[in-house]
């Protein structure tokens, strides 16, 4: 256990349980198998799909992406624009491994992912063919090099998806955004979109079945979410913020914290077709709003030490 590594007092007992209506096994089991067609044919197809200029490369991974969310019995709902092209940091909230697939489903992009992940079954592969980039957690001296990777990444035009708290939340409540990545969006030169990812049971409260906290395996967590119904996945893009309006890494990542806290953001525009529409509100503009888990796709490095008064660090 690493003192410099976030931590989260969340757990799945605590946390992870769902209160709402349950499907049956057999339902579970077939869309568990779904899932898993999914994630094969996205390592299968990718080759090919690379090959396909941006434009519609991006299509089809939005296209994939939202199928496998909606293959969990998850409802998506989008509100936001994505905006121009180019190198942007992306950085969300983290409440699951389904964080990924909802990031994708709305922005195509890259991933900053811990290391383990490139030798997990299934999404392993899917991992390294993607362009993740990967972080060794457990050693604080490669965190410079981490940030030369992100920054060149940003320079060559990607957008890089990173979840700043460094470790799991359940959702209903959040941690502190660690620096580091910030300063590759300085370095580079970049806007921050801001992300905030929300799992809903219909009367609105937070979904428990989908957080993936603490020592909670990740079998346990496919089989809790495949059961659970009435479950809304929810993507709010905020309004990014353009490069130079915060010149320390400090004061950037309080920024782009306290949008992806704020508990009352404008919905917009609706992306994905058969998506349900949300009331109107502006678009993402250049506007500024002011574990140690076993098996998960927690990622970041904290550059300061953990709070002594929690109980686990993350993978």
């Amino acid at each position: 256990m690493s003192v410099w590594l976030p931590t989260s007092p969340c757990t799945p007992e605590a946390c992870a349980g769902h209160d709402g209506n349950s499907a049956s096994p057999a339902r579970a089991v077939l869309r568990l198998t779904t899932a898993a067609a999914l994630v094969l044919l996205g390592i299968v197809g990718f080759q090919p799909v690379r090959l396909l200029p941006d434009r519609p490369r991006r299509v089809l991974v939005r296209a994939w992406a939202t199928a496998l969310v909606r293959s969990f019995g998850l409802r998506l709902t989008v509100h936001g624009n994505p905006g121009p092209d180019g190198g942007r940091l992306i950085v969300a909230n983290h409440i699951s491994w389904l964080d990924i697939a909802l990031v994708a489903a709305v922005m195509p992009c890259r991933m900053l992912a811990k290391s383990d992940i490139r030798h997990w079954p299934l999404l392993g592969p899917l991992s390294r063919h993607n362009g993740t980039l990967f972080i060794e957690r457990e050693r604080i001296r490669a965190l410079p090099d981490t940030v030369d990777a992100l920054t060149g990444a940003l320079l060559a035009g990607d957008r890089v998806t990173v979840f700043p708290e460094g470790s799991t939340w359940c959702g209903r409540a959040r941690g502190t955004f660690r620096r580091a990545a910030f300063q590759a969006a300085l370095n580079a030169g970049v806007p921050v979109q801001p992300v905030r990812l929300a799992y809903r049971l219909p009367d609105g409260s937070p979904a428990g079945a989908t957080a993936f906290v603490g020592d909670d395996p990740l079998t346990a967590s496919l089989w809790r979410i495949a059961r659970a119904r009435g479950v809304r996945a929810e993507v709010r893009l905020l309004p990014r913020i353009p490069p130079g309006r915060h010149p320390d890494r400090r004061d950037l990542a309080a920024a782009a914290q306290a949008a992806v806290a704020a508990d009352s953001v404008p919905a917009s525009s609706v992306l994905l077709p058969g998506v349900p529409a949300q009331p109107a509100a502006p678009s993402a503009t250049d506007r500024d709003r002011a574990k140690r888990p076993s098996a998960s796709v927690h990622h970041w490095v904290n550059s300061s030490p953990a709070s002594a008064s929690s109980a686990r660090t993350p993978s």
